[in-house]
């Protein structure tokens, strides 16, 4: 925590200046964004490395310490080639909505954009407690004791459900203002209320499916999540998408509803698997 502190305080407090300029430094526009960023990024990793090399922390990485195990190296590139796959997945779908979504025009584009910045920033607390569960989840095993891991999946997505529906409520009456804060255009400001209102339907679902594809993760099963990130964004909500805007004519709500639609049905078939009950047996 320490270490975003530092990346995102020196990120804000150098955009402006490097974007827009001051006393003897330039204005660079958007390089200046860029450069700032890994100034920020490059501060926390170094506080990080700082922080390993010494005596305060829990973790201590000595010289003796730093060798090369090739066993120790492939599990580990096993186990996360699942999670790069998810990030990858997810993130080209986002791009693929936006490819359809540009094509109702730049207001129902920019309203997106701010309305997909504004639901990332809001669930935040909601990956916290999704990644802490995965944490509990990979502790309990290890302990032998699945049916204790299982419990804390079920607690922390009760909780999330709980936060992310209260989220919910408040966005389907303050979108609005929220939208007006970041545009004053009157189109765009309709667009993101109307993409933070329709996504919103979908957040109680996604507040328990959240937590359990990062539990399978966290148990290692990191290739079911992968398998259903692929089907639930790429063969489902994407051709959804398409279908409902472009071919039944919704425009881009169409679109909007496709992302609920799906990230229910996702979460849905989420819960199915994880009682199932096979990630207590995956062995890393």
């Amino acid at each position: 925590m320490h270490s975003l502190w530092i990346a995102n305080i020196l990120n804000m407090v150098l955009d402006p200046l490097l974007i827009f300029g001051w006393g003897p430094v330039p204005a660079m526009g958007v390089e200046g964004a860029a450069i700032a960023t890994n100034i920020g990024r490059g501060a926390g990793v170094l506080y990080q490395l700082y922080y390993l090399a010494g005596d305060k922390g829990i973790i201590k990485i000595h010289r003796e310490n730093i060798k090369i195990d090739r066993d120790i190296i492939i599990r580990l590139l096993k186990v996360s080639a699942g999670n790069v796959g998810q990030f990858l997945i997810s993130t080209a779908s986002w791009l693929f909505l936006a490819r359809i979504i540009v094509n109702f025009g730049s207001a129902a584009f920019a309203g997106y954009q701010f309305a997909i910045r504004i639901i990332i920033f809001t669930i935040l607390p909601s990956w916290g407690m999704a990644n802490a569960a995965a944490t509990l989840v990979g502790q309990n095993l290890g302990a032998k004791q699945p049916e204790r891991a299982e419990k804390s999946v079920w607690t922390a997505g009760f909780l999330n459900m709980v936060f992310l529906g209260l989220i919910s409520i408040t966005f389907y009456f303050v979108s609005e203002p929220v939208m007006g804060f970041f545009s004053s255009n009157a189109e765009v400001i309709r667009f993101g209320t109307q993409c933070l209102r329709i996504v919103a339907f979908g957040y109680v679902f996604y507040g328990y499916g959240m937590v359990i594809i990062q539990a399978l993760n966290g148990a290692g099963d990191s290739k079911t999540p992968t398998i259903l990130n692929l089907f639930g964004y790429w063969l489902f909500q994407i051709p959804l998408a398409y279908v409902m805007s472009m071919k039944l004519d919704f425009g881009a709500s169409g679109a909007f509803w496709a992302i609920a639609i799906a990230e229910s049905a996702m979460a849905v078939a989420a819960i199915i698997i994880f009682r199932q009950g096979k990630w207590k047996t995956v062995k890393i």
